[in-house]
């Protein structure tokens, strides 16, 4: 048995031993009470609790908000990751490094949640359950206009950024929710405060990984974008004034045709164009291209999607209608053709005993003058706006009526007519103001083929909607309409419903039309044409009423028919056409022929206060000798000299022209008021006129002469016989003091 002593020596090396273990371990041992008590640190371990839920219902477009608690109640320090998953599918998770010691710390998320309903959440064990509900209709006084997106044609991950110009109308600080959706999904919420009359611009910005056609939306507007391959963009070369016909041109030395459309590395090109050049009916003269050089040829560095656009004057041929130029100074400029609707030859249907039955026509148009481009000519005192209606083209006009309308309207709105639909006599040659920091985007527009054309119409970009004219349908019976449908969004509350319209037509070949009629004629001739079956049935507009039909537009509320050639913009008026019970306001526009758009924006605002003020001209026809000794035109046209009582009323007492000749207008300025402060000034040049085509060209069913002549209340042209020129005192009396120009007669 060992000693007290022996026990005590062998202890202490027992703890010796024990110590020098430990340092070889990195463990620190302690003693106590004379006992062996070894404690090692405890790594870390982490504990979840608290999770917080907010709100418990949140409305759509509100985001929730998550938070749990988290403590390392070991002794050494380390990482922890918090996995947030929402319906079993992880969402997002978070990295955080706590020390030891029962250090805690708040892991936040936030979740927004793309659709309504209920929703599951799990942090690190613990769950819990949130709802999503739709979110009430507010009524606020900010109202959302002019929306963008830059760039329009992207790469992937490139950041792009969505516009839009928050304004508060109302009289009081106001708020609003905007919400940024991406493809449907909801991407951002941001809600704003405005004070009574405050303007801001709201701006998000996100990427897209995929490429293609994309779409975006801010609250109700709606527009696209696109996101093609890195190093690439979009080539779009187009020509204006050109005609119908492909207008030639070269890219890089490659001999092409516009319109072209191309996806091409970014980079220098080069375009080049002949001129003049020549098609089957005209010749054309170049201009000047989009970028401001007049040189035929120039060079682009392109490194973004590109629109370039030649510039054309014709100069002689055929195309349609008299054609306006106006005096900007130093040269006389080309603006457009005049009078579509004016053609005379509309065909209305087959009778029961097949003969063709005309309809139609309207001999009203309005052009909308550039006010850069009118310069005041004469001495002071006596000065005047130039402009010039000339017949290029081989046709006969009846021009009944031309007055320029001055308009004042306050800054920040536009002014605008509207158009006439051939099959309408009416003609209100009212005034509309279009606000133009408010024009809503359509929700949604889709072609007769329910494709997705929304993006061609959401702005003026020289991209038109896609089209097809109705003569080259299969047959009489299965006839191929362009048809444009627009949900135009909840507009119960709107102080007025206008549409802002900006398109073009093009006619086709008189080949085709003569086939189209000749393929009617036939068709009745076995026996398959009902009575009254319509040949090119005029273009006409519907609504959808509160069950879902389509219900047509009363015909003086109905769609025009743009000009030819070059793009027009006009507006209409659906006010009040609307069904009081419908929940969407839905909109069909079918046209026979290829009528195609550029824009069509919706104005909600109530009419602006204008001022305005109509300008009558001293009109002198002349003649510039051009074409007269080949047309075969024949008749009793008007003299030459002043003719200005025979265009201030539309009463069918006409200037009768033919190819060649030219209608000059002098409008004076001397007695327009002085232009206020806050106002800005519009031109516009009303005209009615009517115009004959020859036989070889459209103009079916007469002869090329200016008897018969047309009148304003006519069924169609030719005129049944139960139908005459009001041939009264005053009208025989205007035949014979002016029509004394005889041409090719004996």
């Amino acid at each position: 048995m060992l000693s007290n002593s022996a026990i005590s020596k062998l202890k202490a090396i027992l703890v010796i031993d024990i110590i020098v273990v430990a340092l070889a371990l990195g463990t620190y041992l302690y003693l106590q009470n004379e006992g062996l008590i070894a404690t090692a640190l405890k790594p870390a371990e982490f504990t979840v609790t608290d999770l917080t839920i907010n709100p418990f219902e949140a409305e759509e477009g509100e985001p929730t908000s998550f938070s749990v608690n988290v403590t390392n109640i070991g002794d050494l320090e380390g990482e922890y990751i918090a996995n947030l998953t929402i319906n079993n599918a992880l969402v997002e998770n978070q990295t955080i490094t706590l020390p030891g010691n029962s250090t805690s710390t708040i892991v936040e998320f936030t979740y927004l949640a793309e659709t309504i309903g209920n929703y599951t959440v799990e942090i690190g064990g613990l769950s819990g359950s949130f709802r999503v509900k739709e979110a009430p209709p507010t009524a606020s006084s900010i109202r959302l206009s002019n929306m963008l997106v830059n760039p329009y044609e992207g790469w992937v991950d490139e950041p792009i950024t969505a516009t839009v110009v928050a304004t508060n109308q109302g009289s009081e600080t106001d708020t609003l929710s905007i919400k940024l959706y991406v493809d449907d999904a909801l991407v951002e919420n941001r809600r704003i405060e405005l004070a009574a009359g405050e303007t801001s611009n709201v701006a998000f910005t996100f990427n897209v990984t995929t490429e293609g056609k994309h779409t975006y939306k801010i609250n109700s507007l709606t527009g696209s974008f696109a996101i093609v391959p890195t190093g690439y963009h979009t080539l779009i070369v187009r020509y204006s004034g050109g005609g119908s016909d492909p207008s030639p041109f070269t890219l890089n030395g490659v001999s092409l045709n516009m319109p072209y459309t191309e996806l091409v590395p970014v980079g220098e090109y080069t375009f080049s164009v002949p001129n003049p050049y020549s098609t089957e009916t005209a010749v054309y003269e170049f201009d000047f291209w989009s970028n401001g050089d007049t040189s035929t040829t120039t060079t682009v560095n392109l490194q973004s999607r590109l629109i370039m656009v030649a510039s054309y004057t014709l100069i002689s041929g055929y195309a349609s209608c008299p054609s306006l130029f106006v005096w900007n100074g130093t040269d006389y400029v080309y603006v457009t053709d005049v009078s579509n609707a004016g053609w005379l030859g509309y065909i209305d249907y087959i009778s029961e005993k097949g003969d063709i039955v005309f309809g139609g026509g309207n001999p009203w148009d309005f052009v909308k003058l550039d006010s850069r481009q009118l310069a005041e000519k004469g001495v002071v005192g006596g000065e005047y706006y130039d402009l010039v209606l000339f017949q290029q083209w081989n046709e006969l006009f009846y021009l009944d009526s031309a007055y320029m309308v001055v308009v004042d309207h306050p800054v920040g709105t536009d002014a605008y007519a509207t158009m006439v639909n051939y099959a309408n006599q009416a003609f209100n040659g009212k005034i509309y103001t279009i606000n133009d920091g408010q024009l809503l985007t359509p929700l949604s527009a889709t072609n007769e083929k329910g494709e997705d054309e929304l993006s061609h119409i959401s702005s003026i970009d020289g991209i038109f909607t896609p089209g097809n004219n109705g003569f080259e349908s299969p047959s009489w019976d299965n006839i191929t309409f362009n048809q444009l449908t627009l949900n135009l969004g909840e507009l119960s509350g709107a102080d007025g419903i206008k549409l802002l319209i900006r398109g073009m037509v093009d006619w086709g070949s008189a080949e085709s039309y003569y086939e189209w009629v000749a393929g009617f004629q036939s068709a009745f001739a076995e026996g398959l044409v009902p009575n009254g079956t319509q040949l090119y049935p005029p273009p006409y507009m519907e609504v959808k009423n509160a069950t879902g039909q389509w219900e047509r537009v009363p015909l003086d509320k109905q769609i025009p028919t743009p000009s030819d050639f070059v793009p027009r913009t006009f507006v209409v008026d659906m006010t009040g056409v609307f069904p009081e019970d419908v929940s969407e306001y839905k909109v069909r526009i079918t046209n026979f022929f290829n009528v195609t758009y550029d824009y069509i924006g919706i104005d909600t605002t109530s009419q602006a206060q204008t001022i305005i003020q109509r300008i009558n001209a001293t009109a002198t026809l002349v003649s510039l000798d051009f074409g007269s000794t080949s047309s075969a035109a024949t008749g009793k046209f008007t003299r030459y000299g002043d003719v200005t009582p025979l265009l201030l009323e539309a009463d069918d007492m006409y200037v009768i022209g033919m190819q060649g000749d030219e209608v000059a207008l002098e409008f004076p300025t001397a007695d327009l008021k002085p232009l206020e402060e806050g106002v800005e000034r519009d031109y516009f040049l009303f005209v009615a006129a009517w115009f004959k085509d020859p036989p070889e060209n459209w103009g079916y069913g007469f002869d090329f002469t200016v008897d018969p002549l047309p009148f304003l209340n006519m069924s169609g042209f030719p005129y049944p016989l139960t139908e005459s020129y009001p041939y009264d005192q005053a009208h025989l009396q205007y035949l014979q003091e002016y029509n004394t120009r005889v041409i090719n007669q004996p």
